[in-house]
């Protein structure tokens, strides 16, 4: 991206520059997919129990993929997820 003049250099080119931009894309995708997850789960008033009994998985893996910071979460137990509250992960190369 271009050097704003006003302003000096994006976030995402300073973050390039540091050589962290990778991870904290990572960590932002990571928290809007669990802030999903847990507003679809209250919408459809399902516990961290219930969900694991319908992913068919531990509770102690809910709570990973809840975790906003833990990163550490396979693409397809987050689509288990998101098909038991009614939605889908969708991924794109751009």
């Amino acid at each position: 991206m271009a050097e704003n003049k006003h302003r000096g250099p994006t976030l995402d080119s300073f973050l390039k520059e540091e050589g962290v931009l990778a991870e904290f894309q990572a960590k932002a995708i990571k928290e809007v997919i669990a802030w999903q997850l847990s507003e679809a789960m209250r919408e459809r008033k399902l516990s961290k129990k219930r969900l694991a009994l319908l992913m068919h998985t531990s509770r102690t893996q809910v709570d990973r993929v809840l975790d906003p910071t833990d990163g550490n979460v396979t693409i397809e137990t987050l689509q288990r997820a998101a098909a038991v509250v009614g939605r889908r992960v969708e991924l794109a190369l751009i």
